[in-house]
């Protein structure tokens, strides 16, 4: 990763070990072994709808269960996305989207605004998915927001199959996300804020 917006991670605690490395300009490319199937679906999309670089290692206890895996990864990569970010001098600052998945409809808005907000407007039908439990994707989503300082709004505007608004939502803010970390050519520079800070 030879871009200047890129960032390594290493967070390990009684309960998780995780190696990540990311570059918001690497086109895409995922590496991930979170140690929690469905979450390495989920990141390998976000990866790929983002264009990111994303390279992810979870050495977890999950015969637990995952919670502590799920959260820690979203931890680890909303520091990283605050690192590779730095100043935020010249990006767009906004994304947003609204993404069909099947009968799932998702909407995603973020602002990198140094401030953090998670609002996760969504009816998760199932409980688990596979062996994965539901409940720990508002905590990865609030995991991330809480260190990217970035507000995040994700919202379930229609949706029956919870594979499918899961994976919405992934697909949704990655491109949100994208369109609010890239470099806006007009900013030249610039703090996208009248306070001269994020």
């Amino acid at each position: 990763m030879d871009s200047l917006r890129t960032a390594e991670i290493a967070r390990k605690t009684n309960e998780t070990d995780i190696r990540l490395k990311l570059d918001l300009d690497g086109g895409g490319k995922p590496l991930i072994d979170t140690g929690v199937g469905f979450l390495n679906h989920m990141l390998t999309l976000f990866a790929s709808h983002g264009r990111f670089s994303l390279a992810v290692t979870c050495k977890g206890d999950v015969d637990v269960d995952d919670h502590h895996s799920v959260e820690d990864v979203g931890i680890a990569l909303g520091q990283a996305f605050s690192k590779a970010l730095g100043e935020k001098r010249g990006i767009r600052r906004y994304g947003s989207c609204i993404l069909p998945m099947d009968e799932a409809l998702i909407l995603a808005a973020v602002d990198f605004s140094g401030r953090t907000h998670l609002t996760f407007d969504a009816e998760l039908p199932a409980q688990k998915v596979g062996s994965f439990d539901t409940e720990l994707v508002r905590e990865f989503w609030l995991a991330f927001v809480r260190n990217a300082d970035c507000s995040l709004h994700l919202r379930e505007i229609a949706g029956d199959n919870t594979h499918h608004i899961i994976e919405g939502m992934f697909k949704a803010a990655a491109r949100a996300i994208r369109t609010a970390t890239e470099l806006d050519p007009a900013l030249k520079g610039e703090l996208p804020s009248t306070k001269g800070v994020l």
